[in-house]
């Protein structure tokens, strides 16, 4: 009688138990643990706050909400760059109840008329400008159509302080007493996820999704009250306020903010300047910093570990990560904003060649497997299928939306994730695409990830995504979009046919090449691959091919 195959699942155990607080009754315990040791620092504006002193300010601007009448429940939006008052936000409003709403920095009128209706935002919380974006001048625009929103404060006006000056006036004993009364089941947190197509939906987290997630995340790191982490990735997602501060606080480590948006020069400065232990990006950011022409004057002999995820992890900059950032311990983590965010990440233990060729394992608590998207069935390890997720971290569901929430979480509570992956036997993950993503050739199917992951072997090649274009022979063909090394000279797609010749399987190579400066993307680092398929259709003339009817 033959073994059946072993299934491609597996469970996090831990000896760790979960956290049962809420984000503000843990925020205090480290308070009362750690109260001289630095919480935050802004490197901008050299803002500085031990632990006792943002204490202080949160309570101060917490107590100044509820005298504004923002109640348990309501939606407070924040639509800011990475800033403390952002932080402070974050923990004010877990504090009394209130459900913070983030608002990506990059979003115009039509996207945040959308969000402050969709959420019912009563209150908002905002920058005056960042970049190009004059935000005053965009909330008055919309203000009218927005019948939920009462209040708006911009940060760093006469009103701020006015919100804050209120909050000290306040009753501290009304605040604990707010307290007492919420659940870490509560709903806290919105996130709208960037959806390629269509309006993003609103991820509804609670205290007991992100405070859990970001203390795993942080305990998976190593780290410690000494460990000082440097956060360039945006505080209104996931990577930035739930793997980031709130794997910060807790444990009592420090938050370091290098600017209000990404900037290789100031995040390597902050990291030497602060000695900071850890670095977090997605791969583009790595990229950027490890390419900078003044690399090799920044001393960063402090990074001992951090993070990398968002989109997949090139094999090739990992490995420039450890070699030339000394960031031995450097892990990725793999998930998406309804997982609060992170399913798997890879050990500080694990040997360099699995943590730079997969996400790791399953976090500790959490469920995965990988299915078969037709039958749903679960199939044997190495063989590929849709990742599902199921544990403390899955979402309550999409805000206001019970149809998108059943697409996406089924009845036995899995998140199917819409990617691809592959469970080896010992329960690691590698992450081969997206269901959306795969392009089919003339009935092969192909995964952009694999020749993605081969382009980089190339010398003179920095970055490359490959997407699927219509072809009115084969339904698709490969055009890859390929960013160059400074100096180095144009590739074409004769000369990339030449370098893979051999080394890939025909079909597998792009036989259209675009050598460009950036790809589309969203501010979270993730590929607009949407829209690259969209201007090369344009600038590759395959507007016939892409009206061909399938079936």
């Amino acid at each position: 009688m033959s073994t059946p195959a072993v299934p491609s699942y597996a469970s996090g155990v831990s000896d760790v138990p979960l956290l049962g607080d809420t984000i503000g009754d843990n925020f205090d315990r480290t308070v009362a643990t750690h109260p001289d040791r630095e919480a935050l620092v802004e490197v901008p504006t050299g803002r500085r706050w031990t632990y006792s002193q943002l204490r202080a300010d949160v309570d101060r601007l917490a107590l100044g909400l509820v005298a504004k009448g923002v109640q348990k429940g309501d939606r407070v939006g924040i639509w800011a760059p990475n800033v403390a008052e952002w932080t402070m936000v974050q923990y004010a409003t877990a504090k009394i109840g209130a459900i913070l709403v983030n608002i990506n920095p990059a979003y115009r009128t039509h996207e945040l008329e959308y969000v402050l209706n969709q959420a019912g935002i009563s209150m908002l919380v905002s920058a005056e400008s960042f970049k190009t974006s004059d935000y005053r001048a965009m909330v008055a625009e919309v203000q009218p159509k927005c019948p939920n929103l009462r209040t708006v404060v911009f940060i760093g006006t006469p009103e701020w302080d006015q919100l804050i000056e209120a909050g000290a006036q306040g009753d501290p004993a009304q605040l604990a007493e707010l307290q007492a009364k919420l659940s870490p089941d509560d709903p806290i947190n919105i996130q709208y996820t960037s959806g390629t197509t269509g309006f993003p939906k609103g991820a509804t987290l609670s205290h007991h999704n992100i405070l859990n997630n970001g203390y795993f995340v942080g305990r998976g790191c190593n780290y410690t009250p000494e460990d000082r982490v440097c956060i360039p990735v945006p505080f209104y997602h996931c990577f930035g306020m739930v793997m980031g501060n709130l794997a910060c606080t807790s444990i009592g480590a420090t938050m370091v903010i290098p600017g209000q948006g990404f900037d290789p020069k100031a995040t390597l400065k902050a990291v030497a300047q602060e000695r900071c232990t850890s670095l977090y990006g997605v791969p583009t950011m790595f990229i950027a910093e490890l390419n900078d022409p003044d690399f090799e004057s920044y001393d960063l002999s402090s990074l001992r570990t951090g993070i990398m995820a968002g989109s997949p992890c090139p094999v090739e900059v990992m490995k420039q990560v450890v070699a030339r950032m000394g960031m031995e311990e450097v892990t990725i983590c793999y998930g998406m904003t309804e997982t609060s965010p992170v399913s798997t990440q890879t050990s500080i233990d694990d040997p360099l060649e699995l943590r730079v060729s997969t996400v790791g394992r399953v976090m500790p608590h959490v469920e995965v497997k990988i299915i078969d998207p037709e039958t749903g069935l679960t199939v044997p390890r190495g063989t590929p299928g849709e990742l599902c997720t199921r544990g403390y971290s899955v979402m309550l569901g999409y805000w206001e939306e019970p149809e998108k929430t059943a697409e996406a979480i089924d009845r036995a509570r899995w998140m199917h994730t819409g990617d691809l992956g592959v469970m080896d036997a010992d329960g690691y993950i590698n992450i081969t695409g997206r269901i959306k993503d795969m392009v089919i050739r003339g009935g092969e199917n192909i995964y952009p990830r694999e020749i993605e992951e081969f382009l980089y072997t190339h010398p003179d090649i920095v970055d490359a995504q490959v997407i699927g274009v219509p072809d009115v022979k084969y339904g698709e063909e490969l055009c890859a979009w390929i960013k160059m090394r400074e100096g180095a000279e144009p590739l074409d797609a004769d000369k990339l046919r030449e370098f893979a010749t051999g080394k890939l399987a025909h079909y597998k190579i792009p036989r259209y090449v675009m050598i460009v400066d950036e790809f589309p993307m969203t501010v979270t680092g993730k590929i607009r691959k949407v829209e690259m398929r969209e201007k090369s259709i344009e600038m590759l003339g395959l507007q016939e091919a892409a009206a061909t009817r399938t079936a």
